[in-house]
């Protein structure tokens, strides 16, 4: 995604607030309780998560002892998909989101469902259907529909926040349409911008008591300009007008060292759709940069390893600093399942955990971060179903 570039004199601040911390990283994993991301997060009542890999959990063990360990929520990266959930039509495979949930309520955690509604990841069998004409506008709608119900339904009561939309707006260099909704949307083209209301709707219905959010990137400020909040804020409030179903907004947290991240307006964005009356959550937070390799991706420039761990700790700090943010999620364990290197060239380094499932400094600032604030203004931690 494209972001503003970085200047110079927050390269340089980054340099000199980190060092203090480069020396301090937790030794082993940070893996008792009172010191974990999880019990740290609890004492402000703020949930701390991480994306699964449903390969991952169970058959990596140093990988599955952290994510018990060190998060309270966790957010299926893809077993919840559509393409995982119906890779036929009409033939369900639940088995690894069933497994996530288990897992979940074994382990005291709550759940993020990920995701209804987006563009990419949905079945073959739909995509082809509406490209070769065999499934018509209304047809699909009807799908749609029926896939919300279906989903919602099977995980009622298991499911603490659902993604019901995501990723529908254009971005600040792309042109939108009147409402701010990005004009090539799969959805969009064919059902139009009701059907943002619709889905959130059908979700309600399928369990009232689930928050449903709202998800995308660069809502607030990262592209270093602020129209695309701005067209997700005034079409939110429509929505809030209108009695839709609307609970938060999912604020996704992916940056990048080489550009610039203005927390300040980061943190006003996210207050001001607090003040709609809003809950907010930082779900898919990682701090990408320059590697030499994919493979034990250590960083190519020095400061960029003070300047991931600062960016995530202002991530982290903005979420804490807004009364109705309810949980803050890492997208992903470790450097070394990482969507990162597959998907920005050069790049990684990106998580918590290193390539060897080590805490990195990111870790031990975050926990320090938490550790500052313990006892701060969220209260006690949702239950999360």
């Amino acid at each position: 995604m494209k972001l503003r570039r970085r200047s110079t004199v927050v390269a340089g601040a980054v340099a000199l607030m980190l060092v203090p911390a480069a020396v301090a990283v937790a030794n082993g994993g940070g893996r008792s309780h009172d010191t974990s991301l999880r019990a740290l997060g609890a004492q402000q009542g703020l949930r701390i998560g991480t994306a699964v890999d449903a390969a991952q959990l169970g058959s990596n063990k140093a990988y599955t002892g952290i994510v018990a360990d060190q998060f309270s929520a966790v957010t299926a990266e893809n077993a919840m998909k559509w393409d995982a959930v119906e890779p036929s039509q009409g033939v369900h495979n639940w088995k690894a989101a069933d497994d996530l949930v288990k897992f979940a309520q074994q382990n005291g955690q709550a759940v993020r469902g990920h995701t209804l509604m987006w563009h990419n990841q949905t079945p073959g069998w739909l995509t082809t259907g509406v490209a070769n004409g065999s499934i018509t506008d209304a047809q699909l709608r009807d799908i749609l529909h029926q896939h919300v119900t279906d989903e919602v339904t099977h995980f009622k009561g298991k499911v603490w926040q659902w993604d019901v939309v995501n990723e529908v707006f254009a971005n600040s260099w792309e042109t939108p349409q009147a409402d701010g909704l990005n004009r090539d949307d799969f959805w969009v083209k064919h059902l139009g911008s009701g059907v943002i209301a619709d889905v959130f709707r059908w979700a309600h219905q399928a369990d009232p008591k689930a928050l449903l959010m709202y998800n995308d990137y660069n809502i607030t400020g990262e592209d270093g300009t602020n129209v695309k909040f701005q067209a997700v804020y005034d079409f939110v409030k429509n929505l809030r007008k209108q009695g839709v179903p609307i609970d938060g907004i999912g604020e996704q947290g992916h940056l990048d060292t080489q550009y610039g991240f203005d927390a300040q307006r980061y943190q006003a964005d996210l207050q001001a759709y607090g003040d709609l009356g809003l809950k907010v959550a930082i779900t898919e937070a990682d701090v990408r940069t320059f590697v030499g390799n994919s493979t034990d991706q250590v960083p190519t420039d020095a400061l960029a390893q003070f300047a991931q761990p600062y960016e995530f700790s202002e991530l982290l700090k903005g979420c804490q600093l807004v009364s109705q943010c309810i949980s803050f999620t890492a997208w992903g364990v470790y450097d070394g399942d990482s969507w990162i290197p597959g998907t920005f060239s050069g790049e990684g380094y990106g998580l918590l955990y290193d390539v060897n499932l080590q805490p990195k400094v990111a870790y031990s600032t975050l926990q320090q971060d938490l550790k500052l604030a313990a006892g701060g203004h969220h209260g006690p931690a949702g239950s999360g179903n």
